[in-house]
């Protein structure tokens, strides 16, 4: 176990194992002063990322700012790598997304009987928040927040980022994307090997299968804790009218639609396109989106 300490909070290396056993390593910060805290679980959107939410130089650099703000809200937080990615051992292409879901579960389970934990809340971004959703329906935490998260079927999600891809992409090339995109939904659905190549790079065709056919709304009719669903209003991956549906499906959930925010979790004056992420990305997660979701989990984990 390492220790670092700051006078704001205390990050300790955990390894979290999974139902099969694999340890997964990750990060608690504890705030200052003594415990038990409550606690929140943060999960990361979808492709090989670390407990940051970073994969190779695209770095979402989330994790860390997030546990920060918590932790000064005397908040503590688990955050870990994903298998295969990172400190944690597998190999990322073989991974479902039900894998994603079980390993976050059992994440859950430990951060909520450490002894330095009192009460425990779920919080998910992207591919996260899915998870996050079928959490709060079956594994009782205290409250839940989802970031950009969709309510509606893995396909009709994939559907509806590739319709606002298209609208970036020159009107000559237009029917030849989407041609080729359905073709390779279609070869992906089609698979029942763990991975696969597609234009000869390797794919995680379990991962695709399990995230296209999941629909989260059975789940979020079932929820009955405090949730916080947060989607920007330019957010070109998550329809942020699916936070509707979120109403209308949670009893008393809490939406907003960010103005300017993008799926990155940052704003832009321009549109929400991807190809702008790389730039976005030089600067940091907004701060008071990052204390606004602090200050409401505070309320609700006590």
């Amino acid at each position: 176990m390492i220790e670092a300490e700051t006078a704001a909070a205390t990050e300790i290396e955990l390894a979290t194992p999974a139902a099969d056993g694999v340890a997964l390593a990750g990060t608690l910060t504890l705030p200052a002063g003594p415990g038990p805290h409550p606690a929140v679980l943060y999960l990361p959107g979808s492709g090989k990322l670390d407990r940051d939410s970073n994969a190779g130089k695209l770095r979402m650099d989330l994790g860390r700012p997030l546990a920060a703000t918590l932790a000064r809200h005397g908040i503590a937080s688990l955050r870990y790598d994903r298998r295969g990615v990172g400190a944690t051992p597998g190999d990322w292409h073989t991974v479902g997304f039900l894998d994603n879901r079980a390993d976050a579960a059992a994440a859950l389970q430990a951060l909520r009987t450490h002894p330095e934990v009192r009460t425990v809340g779920v919080l998910g971004h992207s591919e996260g928040a899915v998870h996050a959703m079928w959490l709060a329906a079956h594994a009782s935490p205290a409250a839940a927040v989802l970031l950009a998260g969709y309510a509606r079927s893995g396909e009709a999600a994939v559907r509806w980022q590739g319709d606002r891809l298209a609208e970036a992409v020159p009107r000559p090339l237009l029917g030849v994307l989407r041609r080729v995109a359905a073709k390779q939904l279609a070869r992906v659905s089609a698979t029942t090997t763990d991975a696969t190549r597609l234009g000869g790079i390797r794919v995680n065709a379990k991962w695709w299968r399990e995230q296209l056919a999941y629909d989260p709304r059975a789940d979020l009719s079932r929820i009955r804790v405090p949730v916080l669903a947060i989607t920007g209003e330019k957010d070109v991956q998550v329809d942020p009218a699916d936070l509707d549906v979120i109403a209308n499906l949670v009893p008393g959930a809490r939406i907003r639609r960010v103005p300017d925010l993008t799926h990155v979790l940052r704003r832009t004056d321009g549109p929400g396109t991807v190809f702008g992420y790389r730039k976005l990305l030089r600067r940091p997660v907004e701060d008071d989106l990052l204390t606004a979701i602090a200050q409401w989990l505070a309320d609700r984990l006590g």
